[in-house]
């Protein structure tokens, strides 16, 4: 089934990936307060996703991160298609979850969901198209530079287009807190990205070493 390490290697980050994105998708419905400002809990996973996406990038490609950004986005929409009829079917008495509760947490509104797959798209897409931009300029050279530099300009877009889509387009936020929101939950993405960037410099060491085996 897999005809070399490599092969193995970007199951495995795909896995990991998607899984990931999609339960940043689940518990996104809950907010929190940091400082003045709200933001999802939902960025919870997210570092592991900037992580494998640029793992992805280096060892796979724009194709690579393209086909799986695409795939990942259809398996999140099909996900909250099979939690839309799991609403529609009531509980029995004895369940510890009532439908009430159940719906509470997954019955995210229709314009959260698109607003989370468009963000989550439209990120994925500028950060794989910036990530070879500059690797294309420094070679294999500079890997923070490509690493941090397109998560962090990906990340700008992707906390403001969930926001105004979900929150700000139907009124729910009045525009200056959708600013500063979307300002707080950039600059903790923007703390993550610096922060995991030892982290891609591992991840690399780890496939290099593993796939030097396979004579790759």
């Amino acid at each position: 089934m897999f005809h070399s390490k490599k092969d193995t290697v970007y199951v495995v980050l795909a896995g990991i990936f998607t899984t990931n994105a999609i339960v940043a998708e689940l518990i996104g419905g809950k907010l929190i307060d940091v400082g003045s400002a709200v933001m999802s809990i939902g960025i919870l996973p997210w570092p592991i996703v900037f992580v494998t996406t640029d793992l992805i990038n280096e060892y796979f490609g724009e194709k690579g991160v393209r086909k799986l950004s695409f795939i990942t986005a259809g398996l999140i929409a099909y996900t909250f298609f099979i939690l839309y009829f799991a609403m529609q079917i009531p509980s029995t008495g004895i369940s510890s979850v009532t439908s009430e509760q159940f719906n509470a947490v997954f019955g995210q509104s229709q314009l959260i969901i698109v607003g989370s797959i468009i963000a989550f798209l439209a990120s994925q897409l500028i950060d794989v198209t910036i990530f070879h931009f500059v690797k294309r300029r420094t070679g294999n050279k500079m890997i923070w530079l490509r690493s941090t530099g397109s998560t962090v300009i990906s990340q700008f877009f992707d906390s403001f287009i969930v926001l105004g889509i979900a929150f700000w387009l139907p009124g729910i936020m009045d525009t200056k807190t959708y600013i500063i929101s979307g300002l707080t939950g950039y600059t903790v993405k923007l703390v993550i990205a610096v922060g995991m960037t030892p982290f891609i410099y591992l991840g690399h060491y780890l496939i290099q070493k593993y796939i030097a085996k396979d004579g790759q």
